[in-house]
């Protein structure tokens, strides 16, 4: 054991996509032995040479790290704000001073955000020539009147472009709530969307991102890491599963 590594919670948490929770309660229940030794302590700091092992099989640091995160109202997506909490004070990932944002989202929205330190990864999610789906759920101020659905789908023009939008995908929920899929990533882009229809966005909540979606257990604040499913699906991956149905994923050469 060491001061100098993350703690042991966190790592084993970071490399075998365990919720924190649960990396906590195995420590807890013995079931991690550290350079041989039992360690019952969620909070001790593993030396980065330490052999970690859980439930008898080796456990090793992830070589990139791929989070979820449910982004709650009043949280910005930046490394720091003098007026705001930020994203990264809702990550308790280990080594999360190296990770960045994989798609914004404004301060007054909510939903899923995808933090990595893996440059090739993040730029397969937000770069426009890969078409990633982004679904979000839009609340208006009031009903879309006249042809604004028609303009919605057909591809509107915002304010102070020339370019008009790809089509957007519009599903109704009810009167003024809108499941709206978007595959660009404009500044603003679904809040100018409509107020280009004449109307003006109340709440905005991104659902998914692609085929990742917002794990309904995760209340606002709350992360986790991803899966290998879900990391895969921006990057070939090759995967191992223990035993107990941990994941881990390794980078290829």
């Amino acid at each position: 054991m060491s001061g100098r590594g993350p703690r042991l919670d966190r790592f084993l948490s970071g490399a075998t996509g365990l919720t924190r929770r649960l990396a906590q309660q195995a420590i807890r229940g013995g079931e991690v032995r550290v350079d041989g030794a039992p360690c019952l302590d969620p909070g001790a700091h593993v030396d980065p040479a330490a052999k970690v092992v859980f439930r008898d099989e080796p456990v090793v640091a992830a070589s990139q790290q791929y989070w979820m995160l449910n982004k709650p109202v009043g949280v910005v997506c930046a490394a720091r704000d003098s007026a705001y909490r930020t994203v990264f004070d809702c990550i308790d990932a280990p080594m999360g001073a190296t990770l960045h944002v994989a798609g914004r989202l404004d301060v007054d929205a909510t939903g899923l955000v995808l933090l990595t330190d893996d440059g090739d990864w993040s730029h397969r999610v937000t770069s426009p020539r890969h078409e990633v789906a982004k679904v979000y759920r839009v609340t208006l101020a009031q009903p879309l009147a006249g042809t604004g659905e028609e303009e919605l789908r057909r591809g509107v023009t915002l304010k102070g472009e020339t370019k008009p939008c790809v089509p957007a995908l519009m599903e109704k929920l009810s009167t003024c709530e809108w499941r709206v899929t978007i595959t660009e990533g404009r500044y603003h882009q679904v809040k100018r969307m409509f107020a280009a229809a004449g109307n003006r966005v109340v709440a905005l909540h991104r659902e998914r991102i692609g085929a990742i979606a917002l794990d309904p257990v995760l209340a606002p604040g709350e992360s986790r890491p991803l899966t290998v499913a879900e990391a895969a699906c921006f990057f070939a991956a090759t995967t191992t599963e223990t035993s107990d149905g941990g994941l881990f994923t390794k980078r290829r050469p």
